[in-house]
């Protein structure tokens, strides 16, 4: 069975609205579009690259499917030739025109469509996505999150974690790393079951 992938960009409070340029996302009045811009460096860079490392499909809300298809075909380099040979498969309620190459729109069960990308490729990737991500994390259908968390405070946004995601448990899988710019990247598995609890009052009192 493959591997769904969740990789986000995410300020320290939570807020993975539209990292990369002010007109990615406004839903809101949110003033912030292009925070990650003045920290990118190349650690991140290269950590972004590496964990492509055998991505074999694509899995894009609509509006993040819109941002891409705008800019990666008219572009150069190692990952515009990834993403443009790769199959894309769209998430969306409407029926778009997709133009770009090797674009496949989901189903109308998107739950059961996502279920069979699984058997048919070994590492999708959902880049983004954020309305679309809160669905898996509802279903707890991913297998892999990988997050870049950012040293500022928005306040207000859309956030990796809102309302309705279950409670999991996930597991660490990498080293903990902190970019020159203060990106901590972090990447986990989903793990079986839900969060223990347990009682702190005991902690201290043993002997």
């Amino acid at each position: 069975m493959g591997l769904i992938h969740i990789d986000l960009f995410t300020t320290l409070d939570g807020v993975a609205q539209a990292p990369g340029g002010p007109e990615e996302d406004p839903a809101g009045g949110f003033a912030f579009g292009g925070w990650q811009a003045p920290l990118l460096d190349e650690v991140v860079g290269e950590q972004v690259k590496s964990g492509m490392a055998g991505m074999d499909a694509l899995l894009l809300g609509r509006r993040t499917y819109d941002i891409f298809a705008g800019y990666w075909p008219h572009a150069d380099g190692e990952i515009a030739r990834l993403f443009n040979r790769l199959p894309k498969y769209v998430a969306s309620h409407r029926t778009p025109a997709l133009e770009w190459a090797g674009s496949t729109l989901l189903g109308p069960d998107v739950i059961a469509a996502v279920r069979e990308l699984r058997d048919r490729h070994e590492n999708t990737h959902v880049i983004g996505s954020l309305n679309f991500v809160q669905t898996l994390f509802a279903e707890r259908l991913f297998d892999r999150l990988t997050l870049w968390v950012y040293p500022i405070l928005l306040g207000s946004g859309k956030k990796v974690f809102a309302d309705g995601v279950v409670p999991t448990n996930l597991r660490l899988i990498e080293p903990v790393v902190a970019s020159p710019k203060g990106a901590v990247f972090q990447r986990y598995a989903l793990a079986d079951g839900t969060p223990g609890v347990g009682d702190m009052s005991a902690v201290g009192q043993e002997g």
